[in-house]
């Protein structure tokens, strides 16, 4: 299988030049779909760290990016919604987020809210010794103290060496509380949850949101819910804002 793609039909919310070259990097199979962006592309086209594909390979052969405080040393792993991107030589630190075009963008925060990340719960598990296992969307599992987190939640996690993606915080998928969308024509917009429609069968339960900035209404999916806060928005604490 290829490792490039046309830039053509690349996703929009890469933000590519599509007609100065005819190919770029593929995203790899990994922690994000294939709308993620590549980390090459992100170094290069978006950031301009680098200028070539050898320059994006011996920066990150040197293990100077660190994505959610690990080393990235793949040039096609894809970098999604609430990564977090750290450039220890020059101590810069990014959060990747989606603007209200539903495109991506990485919003630069300082080393201390570079300790954190926000993860959604897909669904949770009992495991050996009657733990609870938390199975995040973007591919890692954790435990959790209690049975009180439940899918489509969100929780905040450490990023800290010595405490690795430890839950310390936890916002719910509830009514009151903030949301952000993430696909479908309203991704990008920042709500709080007005009332929550199950749906019978296996379509997706409607969710109705009323816009943070202006409280104007609309409706999405809850598979397009992030949750971002309580009943106080946690908004500008995570930089959507921007």
């Amino acid at each position: 299988m290829s490792d490039h793609l046309k830039r053509m039909v690349a996703p929009s919310s890469w933000r590519l030049a599509r007609k100065e070259e005819t190919f770029v990097t593929k995203t790899r199979a990994g922690p994000h779909d294939a709308g993620a962006l590549p980390m090459a592309v992100w170094l290069r086209d978006r950031m301009s760290l680098a200028r070539n594909m050898k320059e994006v390979k011996l920066i990150l052969s040197d293990r100077a990016v660190l994505v959610n405080g690990r080393p990235c040393r793949d040039p096609r792993m894809g970098i999604g919604i609430f990564d977090i991107i750290s450039i220890q030589k020059t101590d810069q630190h990014y959060r990747v987020l989606l603007d209200k075009k539903g495109r991506i963008v990485t919003v630069p925060i300082d080393a201390e809210a570079a300790k954190t990340r926000l993860a959604r719960v897909a669904k949770k598990t009992v495991v050996t010794g009657g733990k609870v296992q938390l199975n995040l969307a973007h591919g890692a599992n954790v435990l959790a103290a209690d049975h009180s987190v439940k899918s489509k939640d969100s929780v905040v996690l450490s990023l800290d060496h010595e405490n690795r993606f430890a839950v310390v915080d936890h916002f719910p998928f509830a009514v009151g509380n903030m949301a952000m969308v993430i696909g479908g024509r309203h991704a990008g917009r920042i709500g709080r949850i007005a009332a929550i429609t199950p749906i019978p069968g296996g379509t997706p339960n409607t969710v109705a949101l009323e816009d943070a900035t202006d409280g104007s209404p609309f409706e999405t999916i809850d598979d397009y819910c992030y949750m971002v806060g309580r009943e106080t928005p946690a908004v500008s604490s995570w930089g959507i804002e921007a």
